[in-house]
């Protein structure tokens, strides 16, 4: 069986009181719940336009 890493950049814009670490959590959990998704992970955050 072949197995490939994707790398993904995703922009998100955080509601009031959002954190990052919730939502980049989320994300990893619904990646993982697809179907053929072994791993995933987060390896880097990068805040923009923090006022």
């Amino acid at each position: 069986m072949k197995s490939i890493d994707v790398y993904l950049k995703v922009e998100v814009d955080l509601a009031e009181g959002e954190t990052e670490e919730r939502v980049t959590q989320e994300i990893v959990r619904t990646l993982e719940k697809m179907y053929g998704v072994r791993r995933a992970e987060v390896t880097n955050v990068i805040t923009q336009g923090e006022d």
